[in-house]
């Protein structure tokens, strides 16, 4: 038998899914206020909002006639046609939280307009809505919701304990709260106020207030526009990623959302450079015109559905990808900075063996300098082209042979000398990650700067310089090979032989060239200059690999950037290689001008700052 549903029992139905938990009811509350043009907010809860959600605004309030309308089911001021819908620009529209609300709680509703001389209240319990009766209340909207789902005690059996559900209620507090930085927005707990945000005209100091001055100090800015999309906002470096992903907020034209497009063009920017297991961090906001994007996707309306899917994809991963790819040397720095002293020779004792070991680094920075000078004058010293072309590398290219070459000769085309020699005459700044002045452990670079002691992990920063300079000439499909005078050589099965045969085109294209010698013998008779030859073999089989599980498209498409990676970890520089001072000052500046130097390809750390003050607590001085 068919039968018409009452209502209340209507009202409650979509209440399970509209209103499933306080946090719901006063994201809906929220958003009703700033529709209705609130400057200040105010929210008390108690019970973690299950015992008494209230919010209060002053925004245009309700005239006394609409009160009872307000209340039921599908009444809205927002739309009232189709086209209106189309090109939603409130934060509400379908008409059906504050039914919802009144079918589940005690709601009583207090509203007073500009042009009334005082308040009218309205109070509903268990779908009896009262006549409107005088109140005392200042221009704008009060909502009280008492003791949700007492009349649905099997759903409110659903409901967390009070701390979890408050905890809800905070979060959805702090969306609408970044969204609307212009409004201030106070929040009490149990009569304990937890919140008091006064109005910011720009995002940074409402950012830094909800997510901390930590992540404000470890973000950049992101601000791009294109056609009709404009991105902007704050995004995290990646030293600042968490363990979760609570630290991420984005908004679709001041609407909280998550969507899978927006996401996935998220995690693909940061993808480089990340950690594994590790979540980024962020709050950026996309703006686009209201017929571009479908809000009316679910009750929550936590969803959108965009027009041109793959365009904003684009727009979103370009725009943060450029944003995090700043380098060191763009980073500005401090206007005041500590004085840059030289390290001066020191002598130090080894433990029980008694042996001394000097170092003088400086002294050998200077004599090398010294003798730069003397060979290669201003005057007569070749274009830094030249060198290029004849040697057949890229600028940035360095410890990539076997023998570990001296880049003193290539640090008087590039970075590294000229920086000492400003450094030395006292006319320039000193570069952001200063000059090495010694190794430790084979396997990190020490060196000072303005600020204190810099220590990089040389395998993890070499990584990342070789892996940026594979994407580069990728994209110019320039990558450079050199010709091996002896054809490495080693024993392949008959599977490697044939991706041999069929992929010789990528392979080139990778900066390979290798040949069968027999059904079982392989050679490489050429590879990329900025891999070593020594790692020729395990690279090879690696690329080899690569062809053989996903074929040639998709390994120079969405595999390219992963095979690349394995590449330059096979390219860079590996732990207990003894570096000279030039060598080490030559990867410093190389990672000043690299995109992302900050991170390996595995997302871990490539350097670390210790200040002088870091130093000084360490031992105590001036304590």
């Amino acid at each position: 038998m068919i039968r018409l549903l009452p209502d209340l029992l209507i009202n409650q139905i979509a209440a399970g899914e509209v209103i499933d938990r306080p946090a719901a009811a006063l994201k809906e509350l929220l958003e009703n206020s700033l529709d209705a043009g609130a400057t200040e907010i105010s929210v008390q809860l108690d019970g973690g909002g299950i015992k008494l959600l209230r919010v209060r605004d002053n925004g245009k309030g309700i005239a006394k006639d609409e009160l009872p309308l307000a209340l039921m089911r599908h009444a809205t001021s927002k739309i009232d046609s189709l086209e209106a819908l189309q090109q939603v620009n409130s934060m509400g529209f379908r008409g059906e939280a504050l039914a919802s609300m009144a079918a589940v709680a005690q709601l009583t509703l207090t509203s007073r307009t500009a042009n009334d001389e005082h308040g009218w209240e309205v109070t509903s319990i268990d779908g009896h809505l009262s006549a409107p009766l005088p109140a005392r209340h200042g221009v704008g909207t009060s909502i009280e919701l008492r003791e949700l789902y007492f009349n649905t005690p099997a759903r409110r059996k659903f409901l967390k304990s009070e701390a979890t559900e408050f905890g809800y209620c905070e979060e959805a507090f702090k969306r609408i709260a970044l969204s609307r930085p212009e409004v201030q927005f106070s929040l009490q707990h149990n009569g304990r106020t937890v919140w008091q945000l006064p109005a910011d005209p720009t995002h940074l100091q409402r950012i830094a207030a909800i997510l901390g001055a930590e992540f404000g100090s470890m973000a950049v800015g992101v601000s791009h526009s294109a056609a009709n999309l404009l991105l902007h906002g704050l995004a995290a470096l990646p030293a600042y990623s968490r363990s979760r992903n609570d630290a991420q907020y984005f908004f679709v034209n001041g609407r909280f959302v998550r969507d899978k497009i927006a996401s996935h063009a998220l995690r693909q920017a940061y993808q480089d450079i990340l950690h594994h297991q590790r979540h980024a961090a962020f709050v950026l906001f996309l703006e686009l015109p209201p017929e571009a994007v479908d809000v009316n996707v679910h009750p929550a309306k936590s969803e959108v559905r965009f027009r041109e899917g793959q365009a904003v994809h684009q727009f979103i991963f370009h725009t943060l990808n450029k944003a995090l790819a700043t380098p060191e040397t763009d980073t500005p720095q401090p206007e005041r900075a500590p004085v840059f002293q030289p390290p001066v020779q020191q002598t130090m004792a080894l433990g029980a063996a008694e042996r001394q070991a000097t170092y003088q680094v400086w002294e050998m920075a200077k004599q090398a300098l010294r003798d730069e000078t003397s060979s290669y004058s201003a005057a007569v010293r070749p274009d830094a082209s030249t060198l290029l072309s004849t040697e057949g590398v890229t600028e940035g290219q360095f410890l990539h042979d076997s023998v570990g070459r001296d880049l003193s000769r290539r640090d008087a085309t590039g970075n590294a000398q000229p920086d000492l020699r400003d450094a030395l005459d006292g006319e320039h700044d000193i570069p952001p990650l200063g000059f090495a002045l010694a190794q430790l452990a084979g396997v990190y670079i020490l060196a000072q700067n303005a600020h204190g002691l810099v220590v990089v992990d040389m395998h993890a920063a070499h990584e990342r310089v070789v892996y940026e300079q594979l994407k580069t000439s990728m994209d110019h499909q320039q990558l450079a090979t050199q010709p091996l005078l002896i054809p490495v050589t080693f024993h392949a099965d008959s599977i490697e032989v044939a991706t041999v045969e069929a992929h010789q085109d990528a392979l080139h294209t990778l900066g390979f060239e290798i040949a069968p010698l027999s059904p079982h013998t392989l050679a490489i008779r050429a590879m990329p200059v900025l891999l070593k030859p020594s790692q020729a073999e395990a690279a090879a089989r690696d690329v080899l690999n690569e062809l053989r599980q996903f074929g040639a498209s998709r390994v120079m498409t969405e595999r390219r950037n992963a095979l690349l990676a394995t590449l330059a970890c096979h390219g860079a520089v590996r732990a207990n290689r003894q570096l000279t001072v030039s060598e080490m000052n030559a990867l410093l500046r190389d990672m000043e001008h690299t995109e992302r130097a900050e991170q390996c390809n595995h997302g871990r750390p490539t350097w670390r700052q210790i200040s002088m003050a870091e130093l000084d607590k360490l031992f105590m001085r001036g304590q």
